[in-house]
């Protein structure tokens, strides 16, 4: 399972900026991975897990802006087409997930 959040936030004061910084950084601690600019990623292993997440983000939600999070499985994730400019990027070959007990 993965979780998206997108959001679009204002940069144009010296505290909306701050604002902005803020909540990206938030996202960071909770271990999401910048996808592009205003999207940001998360791997969960349940939809439980993903849960949790989505509720941390909301606490950290700004006043202003425009907040969107969105769960996908790892299907629908593996089935992105991902390109630069015109050149599709070559796929990466998928590495071995340990998993700990």
């Amino acid at each position: 399972m993965w979780v998206l959040v997108l959001f679009d936030l204002p940069t144009e004061t010296k505290k909306d900026r701050k604002v902005y910084a803020d909540f990206r950084k938030n996202l960071q601690k909770d271990g999401f991975t910048m996808f592009q600019f205003s999207i940001y990623l998360r791997h969960c292993m349940s939809m439980e897990n993903a849960n949790v997440h989505i509720k941390r983000v909301k606490k950290f939600l700004p006043e202003k802006g425009h907040v969107g999070i969105i769960c996908i499985t790892d299907k629908q994730f593996g089935m992105m087409e991902l390109f630069y400019g015109k050149t599709a990027e070559a796929k990466k070959t998928e590495g071995q997930q340990l998993e700990l007990f």
